[in-house]
């Protein structure tokens, strides 16, 4: 009898003893993943090329339609800048502007004037671009049509601008009393290369209305020794449409990238 009371009182020792154990080890992994559960994630780092750009606005030394309380320069204070030329040389200042209004007989609408002090070609803003005078390239030619190249020298780079697309009709007209070749073109596409670097297909357009692109300006804006552009892209005859494109906000592999763009139409 004594036999069997110390047998079973032995079993719930050892029964006991494993519940504690059991127990411990619970609470053991429970613990761990308490602390694994407070550990911070880590946003992935941004991409330092994406982390530079500058998100720049343009505006054009012209008259702004309004549409309600929207315009497109409600931005323009006396913070931007001015991309402007004077005798035969380009510089990077403080805009120097006036605004007055005014009333679109076209449309009906109520517009709003730029008057620049200088002579503009763009108005910058949201920059931190440096002041001063710009080394530009003279523009041989200012279309490009499809199958022709554009070479360029800035620094110690051969810049070479390619155009592809179809050409639907070519015709000779007359502009500025002088007589120039216009074609009718559709899937066009530029491409920029920089010696024996690979392409940068920086511009596309499916079609024109009676419009071309029209290359504008090439100069370091930016001042990083590369070149930057502004291209006249317009889409349609009743819109004015201007791409600022700089070699800074490139990414990885590319040699420039579109910085801003301004779109106006003066449709009736």
């Amino acid at each position: 009898m004594k036999t069997t009371i110390l047998t079973f009182l032995s079993l719930i020792v050892i029964i006991s003893c494993k519940d504690k154990t059991q127990e411990t080890k619970n609470k053991g992994v429970q613990h761990t993943k308490e602390v694994q559960s407070d550990k911070k994630t880590h946003d992935p780092k941004p991409d330092p090329v994406e982390e530079k750009s500058e998100a720049l606005e343009i505006l054009l030394p012209r008259e702004y339609r309004d549409f309600g309380k929207e315009n497109d320069m409600n931005g323009l204070t006396n913070k931007w800048l001015d991309l402007y030329e004077k005798n035969g040389k380009y510089y990077v200042g403080k805009a120097d502007y006036t605004i007055t209004r005014g009333y679109s007989e076209c449309s009906g609408d109520s517009t709003r004037i730029i008057n620049s002090k200088n002579k503009s070609l763009v108005l910058i803003g949201n920059s931190r671009l440096a002041q001063g005078e710009i080394k530009t390239v003279k523009i041989g030619k200012n279309k490009i049509w499809p199958k022709e190249k554009l070479k360029f020298h800035f620094g110690n780079e051969e810049y070479t601008l390619r155009a592809e697309g179809k050409v639907l009709s070519s015709e000779k007209v007359h502009t500025d009393n002088r007589e120039e070749l216009y074609q009718n073109v559709k899937d066009y596409k530029l491409y920029l290369s920089a010696n024996n670097s690979p392409e940068t297909l920086f511009l596309e357009e499916e079609s024109f209305n009676d419009t071309f692109v029209e290359l504008l300006f090439i100069g370091d804006i930016d001042k990083d020794g590369k070149p930057d552009f502004i291209f006249g892209a317009n889409r349609d005859y009743e819109e004015e449409r201007v791409i600022l494109y700089l070699s800074s906000q490139a990414k990885k592999g590319k040699l420039i990238k579109k910085a801003a763009e301004i779109a106006i139409q003066f449709d009736c």
